[in-house]
């Protein structure tokens, strides 16, 4: 078999450049790993050919490669394990690892010595058949594994023995579920009996790493399949109590037909899945129920009201012992906060509608714009989506909130948003008015601005003359008490 290396070469100019010269030099240089897999399965499914990341094996040794690349900028990202990266002047990088032979690995991640070797062992010291594959620079394919066979059948399979594979990493383990998640494939029996047998071990991984599998698994397109996956294989648990602790936990049927906590999440998963949304969309569609469980049993099964504030103190521990950044955690939080109060935006006041959609605005872009405007709401409306769409309610959830968010977005055009509030009346003209610093304070401006963000004061007069009546009631109030 052989892949299209004119369409790489097309894309990737330097790639040909960077395999002429170790050629040229009298090494022996190959593509390796993603590049060959996807090109042989568009070659398979007669899908058009895009590759992104190309990855370069080499008989070179290092110390060779920044020889033979001393012109560009070459970059030793590994260089004891053999890997290192050449910048095109197009500024691309691209990997150029020497072959190599791995032995021990004690800390369940990193080899404990590494040799220079032939392609063979390089090949078949690799994760999985499918990753184990290598294409000449005329794009003659080496598979010495079996990886296209495994494309084929359309199977994650380790090389060798999975137990001896995973024990190398443990975290193979899950970048085997990410790979079923991302090609479409299922995982070989013998690897899904080592991965149960051993996912008790998947904490001994970091969870800065753990992180980064669990992201690229939600940033596939079925990421639904990924957590039942992880479910069925005993990972869920060991990395994600929280959202197993949905399991069992019952709903009402005349809403949730679909069935308990966990059902309902994954299904609402797959909608976000199918529609294409973010990592952080997905996160949120994860954890918008977690607090359910804690909210059932306080109530003694009687409900799960305020089960979205206690999901977002779960949400926040379960991120923050992932390594999750602020920003990241902080986003998630205001979905999982929110997503029964957006539910409620037709029955709104309309101040409280506005505050509600521009938290996190920015005004650099056009109201016309929504998701680029009010990218939080945005991510808001997607969550009430997933959620609706995977329970009884469907459309009659989230088109009276869709409708509504139109003739919000309307009345903010016309008010001219929260700046405009803000520029009328401040803190500073309050004091003027005699409103001393504290509480009061902060509660008249709030009053004020919701009536300007209502449309019902449009004047910097009107609102000062509103503020002074408030200020004036509250005094009257605290001189009759």
């Amino acid at each position: 078999m052989r892949i299209p290396v004119e369409e790489i070469f097309a894309r990737h100019p330097f790639v040909e450049e960077i395999l002429r010269r170790l050629a040229a030099a009298g090494h022996e240089a190959v593509l390796v790993g993603g590049v060959v897999r996807d090109g042989i399965i568009a070659q398979l499914e007669g899908r058009e050919f895009s590759p992104h990341d190309v990855d370069i094996a080499t008989s070179a040794p290092p110390e060779e490669i920044k020889r033979i690349f001393r012109d560009r900028p070459v970059l030793a990202v590994g260089e004891a394990f053999g890997v290192m990266v050449v910048v095109a002047p197009d500024g691309h990088q691209y990997e150029v690892a020497t072959f190599r032979a791995e032995r021990g690995y004690s800390d369940g991640r990193r080899p404990d010595a590494v040799t220079w070797t032939a392609l063979e062992e390089d090949l078949k010291r690799r994760d999985f058949t499918v990753n184990g594959l290598a294409a000449r620079p005329d794009g003659e394919v080496i598979d010495l594994v079996g990886g296209i066979r495994d494309i084929e059948a359309r199977v994650i399979r380790t090389i060798g023995d999975p137990a001896v594979r995973f024990s190398e990493d443990y975290l193979r383990m899950l970048r085997a579920v990410r790979f079923a998640c991302k090609l479409g494939f299922s995982i070989e029996g013998k690897t899904r009996e080592a991965i149960a047998a051993n996912a008790e071990k998947i904490t001994g991984i970091s969870w800065e790493r753990i992180r980064e599998e669990l992201v690229k698994i939600l940033e596939t397109p079925r990421a639904a399949k990924g957590f039942s996956l992880m479910d069925e294989l005993g990972l869920l648990e060991r990395i994600l109590p929280e959202i197993t602790a949905m399991k069992g936990v019952p709903q009402p049927e005349d809403y949730h037909p679909e069935g308990d906590v966990f059902t309902h999440t994954l299904l609402a998963l797959e909608v976000a899945d199918t529609l294409g949304f973010s990592h952080l969309v997905k996160l949120a569609v994860l954890f918008h129920d977690v607090g359910k469980p804690a909210a059932f049993r306080r109530s003694k099964g009687e409900h799960m009201g305020g089960h979205e504030a206690i999901g977002q103190r779960i949400t926040e521990e379960a991120m923050r012992r992932l390594r999750f950044s602020n920003r990241e955690i902080e986003w998630v939080l205001f979905l999982v906060r929110e997503h029964m109060r957006v539910a409620r935006l037709p029955q709104m006041g309309r101040g409280k509608q506005v505050l509600l959609i521009t938290t996190g605005e920015h005004e650099a872009f056009p109201l016309e714009d929504l998701p680029a405007r009010f990218p939080l709401f945005a991510d808001l409306l997607r969550l009430l989506l997933c959620d609706a769409e995977a329970s009884a309610h469907k459309s009659s959830a989230w088109l009276p909130v869709f409708s509504e968010t139109v003739r919000v977005l309307l009345h903010l055009k016309r008010v001219r948003g929260l700046k405009f509030a803000r520029s009328l009346i401040n803190g500073h003209d309050l004091i003027a008015l005699g409103v001393p610093k504290g509480p009061v304070l902060g509660e008249i401006l709030d009053r004020v601005h919701e009536k300007i963000l209502a449309g019902e004061i449009t004047t910097r007069e009107e609102a000062l003359r509103h503020a002074a009546s408030l200020w004036q009631e509250r005094r009257s109030m605290e001189a009759s008490s």
